[in-house]
This record gives structure tokens, C-alpha cells and sequence, in this order.
């Protein structure tokens, strides 16, 4: 068996840890070898003066002095915002949706637009060392067909859905699914794609999920349906994902607009299947361990829990929370409930594609959270809520996220060279004799100034991915 030793300063979290418990994972190795068998898993990580003797000879990849750090996992994105970035004219969520959001994705109608939309996405996937990700999907068949086949050709991971709506304002009519044709498209893409590379969940690349776009673009006939049908097709593996408590401006936000909508107590009651009035039950619950709910801003403590309890992952998008004027996620109550907390860079809503910006950016706002709720996150935290967070919230922490011996290797190559900023910044930093303060120091000031320029290799499962 012929192995592939890769060269470079390591930084990852080992194990399995909480966020809370992040820094005491944390492992960096200076002078470290990362060496994958041709099955594209671990077989070792460590120094490099200590590397065992059979592997010695293999093939060394050398990219001293660059970083070798686990692949990005980016837990919300939108595939049809592909070119919606830094939309103007919208204002706050729900007018932006309108004026917007809406008429771009509808674009995607179009074959041709939206193959080379799946090319652009995926493009920008590897360039900014994004290995796995939760895709909201577009509206249109044809679309999805052209993002899970062009992610298929590049060997990249993803789970993705078509986005689901069955009403709402007339500017989305285009997207909208016949409510008696929702579960017939949703199960025929589960069936086309979800782990169509293999064959096999366990194996597979490409996953599929069900995603309603937010509770005010369906019905309670929609999420009855939707929880008939993930309640037959659950244990094949199959995910949920949609939006939750992201904005909530009073009066005319959207959770605001939900509660009242529905007349429910909470938001998160449509999507447990409590979307009756007074929430009452209605249908089966859309929650569990492979679910993720974008945004989480405005959370009840007993939303909080009730996700804790049933698995359920949240997708925190910081970035997006600004540009749309949500507000901020408060990290310390959240993280408390128990609830896994991963980055999602929420494109186009958010306009930055990498997933070490988002990482920048929540540094910025929960250091600067008020009173106590104010927090300085660790680098650990931040390296951990960008790369095994996503893994745990996708219910793949066993595949990657890291690199523990056996798991598949997904890494991002760093080259500081290709950004002069950062390279400056890490060579001529000032650094604490404490070896473990300067150990942090270098972690932080390495994702804070990263950006695509440095990302100079992307692999998955021991493969490097074409950025072409």
C-alpha cells in the first residue's frame, strides 16, 4: 500500500470535545507529517522526526512552510444566490427576499444559467478550501441535477435539496412547488442523488435533504407532507434544513410574522410538528441529529433545549447577521443549551464565500456582545465552530473534521506566501515566550488573516480536488 506523506505545520482539534473544552484539544505540530493510505484515509499525524520507517519512503508532498489545518465546513449556504452577493436595495430580511433574492433565483429556471451557476459555486467551494457543506438548494430540477453532478465531478461533499416553497409573496411565484407535487419532487431527488456516488450513506459524498425555505414560505399542508415523508425515508440517512429565528424586527420580522402566521408559541414549533394553532400537533417533527436550522438569532431557552434534546444542529451565519440587520446570536446562552454550533456563511445573504471570514467575524461580534455576554473566543473555538463543529452538525464526525487516525482526510493546504498581509503577519508577529500563548497567537492571527489567495491545495478523502 502506497501512502502520501504531506509536510507542513499542523493545526487541528483532536477528539471529540465540546466548544467549551476546544483549547485543550487543540494540537499543533511545527515540523508534522500528515500521512494518508491510498483509501484516502489518516494513517498517521504527528512530527515529522518521528514519522514510522514504512512510511518514510513513500511520496512526501512538501509544502513547509505552509499549514496543513482540516477542511472548512460550511453548514448554510444558498447555491441559487451563486450571483446575488452583496444584493443593495432590499433593506432587512424579508424585503430583501422580495426585492431581491427571489427574482435571482429565478433565473435558475434557465439550464444553461444554472450549469453555470453549479460550475461558479463549486469553483468558489474550492478556492476558498470549503470541503463539505450543507447547500440550500434552488427551486428547479434541473438546477439541482447540474450542482450535484458538477459536485460529483470535483469530488467535493455535499448535502443539498431543492428549496421548497408553496407560498408566500408574489414576487417568489416562480419558485413555488404545487402543494400536491412536493413530496413526489422532493422524494425523486432522494432517490436520483442521495448517495448516488456510492451507493452506500456511510460511503457516499453526495447526501440529500429536505428543505423547506422557512416557515412563512409553506403551509401547515406543506410541513404535514414534508414530516409524512421524512418520517419514511429518516433512516436512510436523509437530512433536514431550513431557517429559524433570524430576524426579528418588531412587529413585521420574520419571527414575529411566523408566530402570528401560524399562531404558534414559538417559531420552532412548526418545524416539530406543532404548526397548528396554540401549537398543537399537527404532523411528525422534521428535528433530530441530522438537522440543521440556519440562523438561531432570536431563540427561546426552550427552543434551545428542545433542539438540544432531539440532536438538532444550528448553522451560525455572523456574517449575514450584518449584512441583513438580524441581530447576533448570543453565543454563551446558546452554547450552554447544549446545542452543536457550526459556521455557515449563509452566501448571498452573507457576502464573504470563506468560511475563515465568518470565523473573523464571529470573533468580532461576541467579543463585543454586551455586559457578561460578552466573549473573547479562543482559536481553538474558532478552528473547532469551522472544521469538526460542521462535521458533528452533518452527523459525520466519524468520516472527518479532523485528523484522527482512520478518518477520511479532508485538509486545506495553506500557503501564507500567496497573501503578503498574512505572511508578514505570521512571520514578523510578535509572539509570547509562553509556548502555548504563542501557539494561540499564531492559530488566531492564521484565521483571522486568511483568505482564498493562501489556500494553496484542497483535498478530500486523501485526493486533491481540481479547482477547474
Amino acid at each position: 500500500m502506497v501512502s502520501r506523506v504531506h509536510w507542513g505545520h499542523i493545526f487541528h482539534v483532536a477528539g471529540r470535545p465540546t466548544v467549551e473544552d476546544a483549547a485543550d484539544a487543540l494540537i499543533s505540530v511545527p515540523d508534522g507529517a500528515l500521512v494518508v493510505d491510498d483509501d484516502g484515509r489518516i494513517r498517521y499525524c504527528g512530527e515529522r522526526a518521528e514519522l514510522p520507517a514504512p512510511a518514510r519512503g513513500d511520496i512526501v508532498v512538501d509544502h513547509r512552510p505552509g499549514y496543513l489545518l482540516p477542511g472548512f465546513v460550511d453548514t448554510h449556504v444558498h447555491f441559487p444566490q451563486t450571483f446575488a452577493g452583496d444584493a443593495y436595495g432590499g433593506g432587512q430580511l424579508l424585503e430583501w427576499l422580495t426585492r431581491c433574492v427571489y427574482p435571482a433565483e429565478a433565473r435558475f429556471a434557465d439550464p444553461g444559467f444554472a450549469r453555470e451557476a453549479a460550475v461558479e459555486f463549486c469553483r468558489r467551494r474550492v478556492a476558498v478550501g470549503t470541503t463539505a457543506a450543507m447547500v440550500f438548494g434552488s427551486a428547479f430540477r434541473q438546477a439541482q441535477d447540474a450542482l450535484f453532478g458538477e459536485t460529483h465531478r470535483r469530488g467535493l461533499r455535499m448535502v443539498s435539496g431543492r428549496g421548497v416553497q408553496t407560498t408566500g409573496e408574489p414576487a417568489a411565484a416562480p419558485l413555488f412547488t404545487p402543494e400536491a407535487e412536493v413530496v413526489r419532487s422532493v422524494r425523486a431527488e432522494i432517490d436520483a442523488w442521495h448517495a448516488a456516488d456510492t451507493g452506500e450513506v456511510d460511503t457516499a459524498l453526495l447526501h440529500v435533504a429536505i428543505v423547506p425555505r422557512f416557515a412563512l414560505s409553506v403551509t401547515p399542508e406543506t410541513l404535514r407532507r414534508l414530516g409524512e415523508l421524512y418520517d419514511q425515508v429518516r433512516d436512510r440517512g436523509v437530512y433536514f434544513h431550513t431557517h429559524l429565528n433570524e430576524n426579528n424586527r418588531p412587529g413585521t420580522g420574520e419571527v414575529d410574522t411566523t408566530k402570528r402566521v401560524y399562531g404558534v408559541r414559538s417559531y420552532l414549533d412548526t418545524y416539530d410538528g406543532r404548526f397548528l394553532p396554540g401549537s398543537e400537533i399537527g404532523g411528525s417533527t422534521l428535528l433530530g441529529r441530522r438537522s440543521i436550522l440556519a440562523h438561531a438569532v432570536h431563540c427561546q431557552d426552550a427552543e434551545l433545549a428542545r433542539m438540544a434534546e432531539t440532536g438538532t444542529s444550528i448553522a451560525h451565519c455572523p456574517v449575514s447577521q450584518q449584512f441583513l440587520g438580524s441581530g447576533t446570536m448570543p453565543w454563551r446562552r446558546t452554547v450552554a443549551s447544549g446545542v452543536t454550533v457550526a459556521a455557515g456563511t449563509d452566501y448571498g445573504g452573507g457576502d464573504e464565500w470563506a468560511i475563515p471570514r465568518v470565523l473573523a467575524s464571529a470573533f468580532k461580534v461576541h467579543i463585543s456582545e454586551p455586559g457578561e455576554d460578552g466573549v473573547s473566543l479562543h482559536p481553538a473555538q474558532l478552528l473547532f465552530t469551522g472544521t469538526l463543529a460542521g462535521a458533528r452538525a452533518l452527523d459525520m464526525e466519524r468520516r472527518f473534521g479532523n485528523f484522527d487516525l482512520g478518518k477520511e482526510a479532508d485538509f486545506v493546504v495553506v500557503d501564507p506566501s500567496g497573501s503578503p498581509a498574512l505572511a508578514a503577519t505570521l512571520a514578523d508577529g510578535t509572539r509570547s515566550e509562553d509556548p502555548l500563548l504563542a501557539r494561540d497567537q499564531t492559530l488566531f492571527a492564521l484565521l483571522m488573516g486568511l483568505d482564498e489567495r493562501a489556500v494553496a491545495g484542497v483535498y478530500v478523502q486523501g485526493r486533491r480536488v481540481d479547482d477547474h
